[in-house]
C-alpha cells in the first residue's frame, strides 16, 4: 500500500488552486499538479482516486485559505463597541484586500464554481461551504448587534463578491478608487439611517 501523508497532499492541493487559476478546469490533470508541486509524475495518482476527487478536495482547500484571519473578527467587535459606520467600511475594505489578495484562489473558486454545474459532488461541497458560512455570518451579524439585518449581510455578500470579480478579471474596468466609492457607496445605502458615531444619527 501506497503511503501518504497529510503535508504531500496538501502540497499537491494548492498545486491544483494554482493550475485551475492559470489554466482553467480543462488544464486541471494529475500530470499538470504533479509538475507544479514539483514532486514525480505519477505522485497525485497515489493521493485522489479520480478527478472529481481532487476537484472536490481543492474545493475545500481553497475554501479553508480564504477565510478570514482572526484580526478581521477583531475589527468588527470594535465597530460592535462603538457603533461605528466607518469601522463597518473598514471591515468591508479588509475583506475585499483579503480576498484580492489571494487571487489565484479567488479566481481557481470561479474555476470550481463553473464545475460544480456538472458534477453533483462538488455542487454540494461549494454549496455547504459557502451557504454554511453565509449563515454563520448573518448570525454572528444578529449577535453583535452589528448595523444592518440579515438581508443587508446577503446584499453586501453579493455586491462585494462581484465587485472582486470585476478587479481580479478585468482590473481596468473600475480603478481602485472608484472600487472604493463602490464599498463606501454600499456601505451607506444599505446601513440607512444607521448612527454615524454611537448615538449619533
Amino acid at each position: 500500500m501506497v503511503r501518504r501523508n497529510d503535508q504531500r497532499r496538501a502540497a499537491l492541493v494548492d498545486a491544483a488552486i494554482e493550475v485551475l487559476a492559470r489554466e482553467g478546469a480543462r488544464g486541471l490533470t494529475f500530470r499538470a499538479v504533479d509538475a507544479e508541486a514539483g514532486v514525480p509524475v505519477g505522485t497525485a495518482s497515489n493521493y485522489f482516486s479520480h478527478r472529481d476527487d481532487l476537484l472536490i478536495q481543492t474545493g475545500g482547500r481553497v475554501y479553508e485559505r480564504l477565510q478570514p484571519d482572526p484580526s478581521e473578527f477583531d475589527r468588527l467587535r470594535a465597530v460592535e463597541r462603538d457603533q461605528d459606520r466607518d469601522l463597518y467600511r473598514q471591515a468591508m475594505y479588509a475583506l475585499v484586500d483579503r480576498v484580492g489578495g489571494f487571487r489565484s484562489g479567488y479566481l481557481a473558486l470561479l474555476e470550481l464554481r463553473l464545475e460544480a454545474t456538472r458534477r453533483p459532488g462538488l455542487r454540494r461541497l461549494l454549496t455547504e461551504q459557502v451557504r454554511g458560512d453565509l449563515e454563520a455570518n448573518i448570525a454572528y451579524h444578529e449577535a453583535s448587534r452589528l448595523p444592518g439585518d440579515a438581508l443587508t449581510v446577503k446584499l453586501l455578500y453579493l455586491a462585494l463578491n462581484w465587485l472582486i470579480v470585476e478587479q481580479l478579471t478585468l482590473p481596468d474596468v473600475l480603478s481602485e478608487r472608484e472600487r472604493e466609492e463602490l464599498v463606501d457607496a454600499a456601505v451607506e445605502r444599505l446601513l440607512g439611517d444607521w448612527p454615524n458615531e454611537a448615538g449619533t444619527p
